[in-house]
């Protein structure tokens, strides 16, 4: 009886697929996040069980999942990015103009390297909790209200703790930047 349901499971997956994964690519601009989606879609398909088996029409159940999944995707407030952060000083640069464009030759690729490294070394001289809610909201792109429920600490406690590294953060990188502007 598995058999048959991981059989009739494969059909689904091999007919729906490609094209479900068209209809969230045109509808969703980043690739991995349409990857993501899909993903998701076809997750919520496998482990629905029984249930998915007496779908009538399961092409129309997936695409109707898959749309709910794109306006969900949508609907989430996007982490704020590095660059959007208030800087400490008005003359400071935007974190992207610190560092050189990787196309822009051999010497911009060497700086941008040491930069990036100087980057991982001055996170790691961050405080464990600012370190912890730099990380995870600018890198893994985690919400301030997920991290809060996971620490049993308030929004205002992470945002805070975020705003010190940041200015920890830019103020060490801009000496780096500095030299590499006398060069």
């Amino acid at each position: 009886m598995a058999v048959a349901a991981d059989t009739a499971t494969s059909d689904v997956l091999e007919r729906y697929g490609p094209r479900l994964a068209k209809f969230i690519r045109r509808r969703v601009p980043d690739r991995f996040d349409a990857e993501d989606i899909l993903q998701e879609v076809l997750y919520q398909f496998v482990t629905s069980g029984d249930t998915a088996h007496s779908i009538d029409q399961v092409g129309a159940w997936l695409f109707r999942v898959a749309r709910s999944r794109i306006i969900d995707f949508f609907r989430r407030k996007r982490p704020a990015r590095f660059a959007d952060l208030p800087r400490a000083s008005s003359d400071q640069p935007p974190f992207e103009d610190l560092l050189p464009s990787a196309d822009a030759g051999p010497d911009a690729a060497y700086a941008r390297s040491v930069l990036m490294r100087e980057l991982a070394d001055a996170i790691d001289e961050l405080p464990e909790e600012q370190r912890y809610v730099f990380v995870a909201h600018e890198v893994e792109g985690r919400s301030f209200k997920e991290l809060a429920a996971e620490a049993g600490l308030s929004i205002n406690t992470l945002l805070s703790r975020k705003h010190y590294a940041v200015i920890y953060l830019r103020g060490r990188l801009e000496e780096i930047y500095k030299e590499f502007k006398t060069i």
